[in-house]
């Protein structure tokens, strides 16, 4: 496989950080790569560098040391700006809390990303399409409040593929669901990553949900400790 069926490349990621006059060393040389549309999932306790992980993998921070590639282009040494826009351009994110705008629609919700990289096409059509990608058609013009987690969650992820991302980055996607929600939540998902290639990355603590991915990566103390190839 060549460097160009890769959408993340990680070289020996370390993340120290400085807390009074201690050292907190949060990754340790962390290095793998994600492929052109894999699933992967990433498990480990708390404490283990998940969360300085795909803050890392996200653009929202960046490394003591080590290299980070995402769509081929080296961002580890972007500056705030310089990451803001590559976050907008090549990241579509999925929370545990969804992180809607209470008082916006589903339509105004997913059209945000668009208003924030100025994209040049019509928004309307654009937040449309994908919130009919989600099974969301009927519901464009409702408030989060008047919608379940289930369908929350569903706008989250609308709004999280309406830029065409790389790779979607999902945080706990069915952390705050039912069962059975969550279970349609992951189906979502795993039929997007097979329709439209999307690369998919999911931080849990769910050892069901890491068993719909294709590799699951274990962390622990900031090193890798462990890797499966599921399927």
């Amino acid at each position: 496989m060549t460097e160009q069926d890769y959408v993340i490349q990680i070289e020996n990621l370390t993340k120290i950080y400085q807390m009074g006059e201690i050292k907190v060393h949060a990754l340790c040389g962390v290095s793998f790569n994600v492929s052109l549309g894999e699933i992967l999932a990433i498990m480990g306790p708390s404490g283990s560098g998940k969360s300085t992980l795909m803050n890392m993998i996200g653009c929202l921070d960046t490394p003591t040391d080590g290299n980070y590639y995402l769509d081929g282009e080296l961002v580890s040494t972007l500056v705030d700006d310089e990451l803001a826009e590559v976050r907008n351009r090549k990241i579509g994110f999925v929370f545990q809390q969804f992180n809607l705008l209470p008082r916006a629609t589903a339509l105004a919700n997913v059209t945000l990303p668009l208003r924030y990289s100025g994209h040049n096409k019509n928004p309307k059509e654009l937040a449309l399409n994908a919130l009919e990608a989600v099974g969301l058609a009927d519901r464009v013009d409702h408030r989060p409040n008047e919608l379940s987690g289930g369908q929350q969650q569903r706008v989250a992820i609308a709004r999280a593929l309406v830029n065409n991302p790389a790779i979607i980055l999902a945080d706990e996607p069915t952390g705050n669901l039912d069962s059975t929600s969550g279970e349609e939540i992951m189906k979502l998902l795993i039929s997007l990553n097979k329709n439209n290639g999307t690369t998919l990355l999911i931080v849990t603590h769910d050892a069901e949900v890491a068993g719909m991915a294709q590799r699951v990566i274990h962390l622990r103390d900031g090193l890798i400790e462990n890797e499966e190839k599921r399927w």
